[in-house]
Parts: structure tokens; C-alpha cells; sequence
């Protein structure tokens, strides 16, 4: 429930505002300075952007600064800012291809975001257009940068048109070129677009590697043309591209998603029966366990954990985990707790971990009381609860009206000592609770706790809280409330 201020409480909020300011705690805001500091690499960079000179790339050649993501990032929004787009864009392409820096995936999402690129295509034009204009010196890594700028805003067919256009400025067309483009067109589901570039490939001296067919196989897979997916997989070995590890997992994956559980074991033997480029490993056994387990086939997922215990890998959280809850959605919970006994006793995942996993899985499918047995043996045990198992429960007990006792849980949790975090909704959510049933002096207990480790009050929350905390002089912790309603 959302709570509204009425003037009692305007008031008080104004006095928790004053009595804030004279002391030493501040509520900071974000400030976003207009302006770039004079001393700062970004502003140097700007200053000789601003000469507006021909060919600004030899002029950027001269300047001997620091070039790192954060100034990066600065001059672009400052392009931005004066309304110079393509001078920013320009200036990331110039950064890119500099040896002592790089961009990385999380650069080229941002300059797209900031230049909007994907909404302003002409831009990679205009770019292409003003080297040819003004004579400079282009390489074929300065056609990376920019080809990788279109994968990234999906755009294919400008893509293209870059591609086509390295051969005006005496740059060879190469495999990684096309591999950008054909991955283009494969994000934006352009199939066919993506298959006549395959071909082209071969007439410009260009062959596929296994990030082509890598790209291609998941293509065909996500357009549901899994018998073109799995003809493109077994021409690889005749082109001399034996599959490797990544890509055994994409077809697996792929097939797993269209039910063809046989093949994906097929395929699963091949890897194990294969070289050291296709080993199995515990992403490719746990993705072919998921897929049983969504299809209601968990046991015989467990069959898929035999072969991988024998092939020599071991299982990790993750694999546990979708093996349990599967187990128990198909309310085969006995054989859930025979398979914890199986992977403790040979000692692949702690007992915590393992039982964690299963309260979890209980809660899911509504098995409660049966969650809080499993979970209070392991505490009477000594065995430390993980943080998602230790916040489900608690929520649990306040979703179902027994506060008291989810509060007297996370006493004992706090006994125990050395555990998981428990989420800061759920300290939110019990304390609501504790004060709306007037249990005041463990409200008292639990605040403390979460102002001691600066664990914010999150939203939403009714007038009780709203009193209790004024009156307690709980102000940090309302602070922290109204800061996180306003944003």
C-alpha cells in the first residue's frame, strides 16, 4: 500500500530535514557538472575537438592524455550536449583504433545510447562520407569500430553498405568484417540476408570460421529452421571447421528448446566421444538437464547426471538446483533428497548449499510446512542457510500472517552468525509487519539492525511504519524511505 503525507507528517518530515542538516549525516544528490574541469583529460580532448579543423583525427593524434572509458564517456555526452553527434562519433571510431586502448562491449552500447545511433542511421553515413571528403588515413580496424557500432544499433543493411565501402579506401575485406555484418543480420533475425553473405565470402577469399557458423547455427535455431541448423552443423567438418564446445551447446540448446530430447543425448554422446575442442562441461550437462526437467522429464534428468559424474565433471549450484526444483514441481521431493544425500556424500556441494536448494524448491510448490522442517533441522544442525533460502522463508511467514514467528526465525539466523544476506525487502516487509501488529520492542530490535548495517527501508509502506519511525527517532531509516519513493 502506498502511503500519502497529510500535513501532520509534512511537518514532521520537515523537522526529520532539519534535524538531518545538523548533523553529520547528508543526503548527497548526484551532480552532473555542465561543464568539464580544465584539468581533466575529457576537457583537453574537447578543446582540440573544438578546432573543428579537416581531417580532426591527426589533430587528436597530438594530444598526449590520458584516454580511458570515463573521459571517453564525457566527451561524448558533451557532443551530445552541443548538438555535435558526428564529432563524438568520430572521436570514439579515433579511440577505438588506438593501441594503448580498447572498447568494450559495455563502450559500444554506450556510445549508441548516447549518439543514438540505432535512431539516427544517417550517422554512419555521414562518418564514412567525411573521411572519403577529407582524404584521411583509414585502416581496416577504423571499419571495425564502425561495423561494430551498427551490430550493436541493429543495423544490418547500414552494415552492408560499410562493408561494401572498404574497398573505395584500399582496405581488405576480411573474415572478421564479414563476421560482424552476418552477426548483424542474424541479431536482427534477417536470415536470408545473413546466408547470401555466407556465400559471398568464398568469391572474396573469405571462408567461414566458427564464429560464422557459430552465429548462422543459432540463426537458424531462433528462426525454427532446425533442419538448416543442423545441415550448416554437419557441412562444418567438410570445410575443415570441426565444432567445438560452444557451438555443440547452441545446437543443443536449440533442439532441447524444440523437445527433441533424443537428439540432444545424440549429440551429447558425440562430445563426450570426441576431442578436446567439444568436452562437455557443466553448462552443456546443466542446459540439457533443464530442458528435461521444463519438459517434465526429471528423471530421466538424473540419468543426464550419471554421464556427467562419469565423464569426469562435476556438478555445480546451478545444476543442483534445476534438478531439485524439478523434482519437486513434479512432486518426486523423495528423489530429491536421495539425490542430496548422492551429491554430499561424495562431496561435490556443501550440505548448506544443497539443502538451501530444496527449501527453496518446497516453497516454490507450496510445500510450506515441510520448507520450515527442512530448514530449522539445518539451523539445529549448525549448517549456515543461504540468503535465498533464509529470505523465502521469512517472507513466507509474513505473506502468511505470522510475523512473530518469522522474526524469531531470523533471530535464530542471526545466532548462527556467518550467513548469506537476507534481502532488504524482506527487513522492509518484516518490520511492517512487526509494527502494524503492534510487536514494538522487536520492531525496536529489527530497526536497530537494519540502521547498524545501513540496510535501507524500501518501499511501499503504510502510516504504522510512517509513526513508529517518527516517534523513535528512527530518522536514517526514514530518510532512506522517502528517498526511494521520490526516485
Amino acid at each position: 500500500m502506498r502511503y500519502v503525507l497529510n500535513s501532520k507528517h509534512k511537518m514532521s518530515l520537515f523537522s526529520i530535514c532539519r534535524y538531518l542538516s545538523t548533523t553529520s549525516f547528508k543526503i548527497t544528490n548526484r551532480i552532473f557538472p555542465k561543464q568539464l574541469s580544465p584539468s581533466s583529460s575529457a576537457h583537453i580532448y574537447w578543446t582540440h575537438l573544438q578546432r573543428n579543423v579537416p581531417n580532426i583525427e591527426r589533430t587528436l593524434n597530438k594530444v598526449n592524455v590520458k584516454l580511458d572509458p570515463l573521459s571517453l564517456i564525457s566527451v561524448l555526452q558533451t557532443c551530445v550536449d552541443f548538438n555535435q553527434p558526428l564529432l563524438g562519433l568520430r572521436f570514439f571510431i579515433w579511440a577505438g583504433i588506438q593501441p594503448s586502448y580498447g572498447h568494450s562491449l559495455y563502450m559500444y552500447n554506450k556510445a549508441c545510447n548516447l549518439l543514438r545511433i540505432d535512431r539516427n542511421p544517417g550517422i554512419i553515413y555521414d562518418v564514412i562520407h567525411a573521411y572519403g571528403n577529407e582524404r584521411c588515413s583509414v585502416s581496416v580496424k577504423t571499419f571495425k569500430v564502425v561495423l561494430c557500432l551498427c551490430k550493436e544499433a541493429k543495423l544490418g543493411n547500414e552494415g552492408l553498405w560499410v562493408l561494401r565501402k572498404m574497398r573505395e579506401f584500399n582496405c581488405r575485406v576480411n573474415t572478421v568484417a564479414y563476421n560482424i555484418v552476418i552477426r548483424s543480420f542474424c541479431y536482427m533475425g534477417n536470415v536470408d540476408d545473413a546466408v547470401r553473405l555466407v556465400r559471398e565470402m568464398g568469391s572474396s577469399g573469405n571462408f567461414p570460421d566458427m564464429i560464422t557458423y557459430g552465429a548462422m547455427v543459432k540463426c537458424f535455431i531462433d528462426g525454427g529452421r532446425l533442419d538448416e541448423a543442423f545441415g550448416l552443423f554437419r557441412d562444418m567438418k567438410a570445410h575443415g571447421c570441426v565444432p567445438n564446445t560452444v557451438l555443440y551447446s547452441i545446437l543443443i540448446d536449440g533442439v532441447c528448446r524444440f523437445g527433441s530430447f533424443g537428439t540432444a543425448l545424440e549429440l551429447l554422446g558425440e562430445m563426450e566421444n570426441g576431442g578436446k575442442s567439444c568436452r562437455p562441461n557443466a553448462v552443456t550437462y546443466t542446459a540439457v538437464i533443464q530442458s528435461l526437467c521444463e519438459g517434465g522429464r526429471s528423471v530421466m534428468a538424473l540419468s543426464v547426471l550419471d554421464r556427467m559424474k562419469a565423464f569426469g565433471c562435476s556438478p555445480n549450484r546451478i545444476t543442483l538446483r534445476t534438478l531439485i526444483n524439478g523434482l519437486c514441481v513434479e512432486n518426486n521431493v523423495e528423489e530429491a533428497y536421495k539425490l542430496i544425500e548422492r551429491v554430499v556424500e561424495v562431496n561435490d556441494l556443501s550440505v548448506g548449499e544443497c539443502y538451501s536448494s530444496l527449501v527453496v524448491s518446497l516453497l516454490w510448490v507450496g510445500k510450506f510446512e515441510e520448507a520450515e522442517n527442512v530448514f530449522r533441522i539445518l539451523l539445529a544442525g549448525g549448517v549456515n542457510p543461504d540468503g535465498l533460502a533464509s529470505s523465502h522463508l521469512i517472507r513466507g511467514f509474513c505473506f502468511k500472517g505470522r510475523v512473530l514467528d518469522g522474526f524469531r526465525l531470523y533471530i535464530d539466523i542471526e545466532i548462527l552468525g556467518n550467513v548469506s544476506p537476507i534481502d532488504a525487502d524482506v527487513y522492509s516487509l518484516l518490520l511492517a509487519g512487526l509494527i502494524e501488529n503492534h510487536y514494538m520492542v522487536e520492531a525496536d530490535n529489527l530497526a536497530g539492525k537494519m540502521m547498524e548495517r545501513d540496510i535501507q527501508l524500501k518501499p511501499p509502506y503504510g502510516e504504522p511504519v510512517v509513526n513508529y519511525l517518527i516517534s523513535s527517532g528512527k530518522v536514517v531509516l526514514l530518510s532512506h524511505y522517502y528517498r526511494s519513493q521520490k526516485g
